[in-house]
């Protein structure tokens, strides 16, 4: 009988590390499936919307400031350095805007960032499969999961969708990393 009781309970112990482990994987899946299907209210309810607009906001200044520097003409102007103060301002404006479940949905099947000054403009019978996208999926750390997306298009750009931990299985995308090949 103590055997028996040992064995359950290292059972129990085991299913319980297998479904924590396996939780990110299949709330980011679920996450990929939502934004294939279009599902607006499954995708509200697994993202972090303002976690993700300050983690947006905070990638696309940086990749704006990065590509205002290699500018030769903005960087050496008094206009670029007035550009350079004003951006993170009108790009806040925008991002608070435009991430909608929509836009979440448009970042994990074409696997780009949003661009704030091109707001996407979408064709009746847009493929939205994704097939051609390649996904990674890790751990960062013990509360912190990465799907990494590459067009294989484009190998050089990557965008990996953050998944965090909010409770004991519960995950949100709550961050985005944008890997350029050019910065």
């Amino acid at each position: 009988m103590k055997k028996l009781l040992i064995g359950l309970a290292a059972a129990a112990v085991v299913g319980l590390v297998v479904a924590w482990a396996a939780a990110p994987v299949l709330a980011a899946q679920g996450l990929i499936r939502a934004a294939k299907a279009g599902d607006e209210r499954r995708i509200a309810a697994l993202v972090d919307f303002p976690a993700l607009r300050q983690s947006l906001k905070e990638e696309l200044n940086a990749e704006l400031v990065a590509r205002m520097r290699r500018d030769p003409e903005v960087a050496d102007s008094a206009l670029g350095g007035l550009g350079l103060m004003l951006a993170p301002m009108l790009l806040s404006g925008a991002v608070d805007t435009l991430v909608t479940p929509e836009m979440v949905a448009e970042m994990v099947v074409t696997a780009e960032a949003p661009d704030p000054t091109d707001p996407p403009e979408r064709e009746p019978g847009d493929a939205r499969d994704g097939d051609d996208i390649h996904q990674s999926w890790g751990y960062r750390d013990l509360n912190h999961f990465a799907v990494t997306l590459t067009d294989r298009d484009r190998p050089d750009q990557q965008l990996a969708l953050i998944l965090e931990r909010r409770g004991l299985f519960k995950w949100q995308l709550a961050a985005v990393d944008i890997e350029s090949g050019g910065t």
